[in-house]
């Protein structure tokens, strides 16, 4: 099983990998994708990361808090999409 991890407060630069190879030190990143906005294409500053279950609690507390490329990011376990 997976779990998704909401990362916030990222830097506007950010792209996928970037945000994958941050946590990969910390365990099994899955995926990594950055929200973007619709119109303009620009980051909207959050993105998912998707780690192996065993691996999420330790990249929360590990990667919550920290300096990324200058921003201080949230970490935390993603809700489920409200439909």
């Amino acid at each position: 099983m997976a779990k998704t991890l909401y990362v916030g407060n990222l830097p506007w630069s950010t792209s996928d990998t970037a945000l994958a190879d941050a946590f990969r030190p910390y365990g099994a990143v899955i995926s990594s994708r950055i929200i973007t906005d619709k119109e303009t294409g620009r980051s909207r500053g959050f993105g998912f990361v998707e780690v192996e279950d065993d691996d999420a609690e330790k990249m929360i507390s590990a990667m919550n808090g920290t300096d990324f490329a200058g921003r201080q990011i949230v970490v935390n376990e993603a809700k489920p999409r409200q439909g």
